[in-house]
């Protein structure tokens, strides 16, 4: 068995551009809800700029649990504007969308992941989805380690919380659905807990608002 290879067929690879193109899309709407997010800050206005503040925290918490929507960078428009002061309402945000999307990868039935799969005619993988799906969390991971090949993945799933932590601060993890992919996929892995989870990423996503808060949005450049 071809351990999470899969094979396209053309109707499958026609699909995969469709998904392509939907991506593109939502990662078009994020970018212009970020343009449309600069306000500016006076004595007369605060009260809107406090509702903007919290309207913007709420989009980017939204953004940032979505699937290969960039929604990283309405954080960085707000620390931009607003300064340090921001960062733990940027960093609790940040915590609350990667948590929402891993919860809802949780409610996920992997079923339905399989008729995804089918959908895009990815043979292999629906075929080892199948395998695991009747499977617990502890007997799919055994699985997983008995399938997986020599190498670094026995060792990525044995130690998968660090592998977590590592993915969501790895350059270019826009390519597995950045954050919100990530977050998505652990969920419906059922091979994290939801406690572990959120530990995980609350110490993966600190150090860079913990650098900003002591040293300034200058980091930012």
């Amino acid at each position: 068995m071809k351990f999470l290879s899969f094979k396209v067929s053309r109707g499958g690879l026609w699909r995969f551009l469709l998904l392509v193109l939907i991506i593109l899309a939502m990662n078009l709407m994020a970018t212009l809800i970020v343009e449309r997010l600069e306000f500016e800050v006076r004595p007369n206005n605060e009260d809107m700029v406090h509702q903007m503040i919290m309207f913007s925290a709420a989009v980017y918490a939204g953004l940032i649990a979505i699937p290969f929507v960039p929604g990283v960078e309405v954080g960085l428009v707000l620390i931009t504007m607003l300064g340090s002061g921001i960062v733990l309402l940027v960093y609790s945000c940040t915590l609350v969308g990667l948590m929402l999307s891993f919860l809802v990868g949780r409610l996920i039935p992997l079923s339905a992941i399989i008729k995804v799969v089918q959908w895009l005619r990815f043979s292999r993988l629906e075929r080892l989805l199948k395998r695991i799906e009747p499977l617990a969390g502890e007997e799919r991971l055994n699985f997983l380690l008995e399938k997986a090949p020599g190498g670094a993945l026995p060792f990525l799933l044995r130690h998968r919380y660090l592998a977590l932590a590592v993915a969501i601060n790895l350059p270019g993890n826009f390519l597995v659905g950045g954050g919100g992919g990530i977050a998505l996929i652990a969920g419906v892995s059922r091979l994290f807990t939801p406690q572990g989870f959120l530990l995980t990423i609350a110490l993966a996503v600190a150090p860079v608002p913990l650098a900003i808060a002591l040293f300034g949005k200058d980091l930012l450049g």
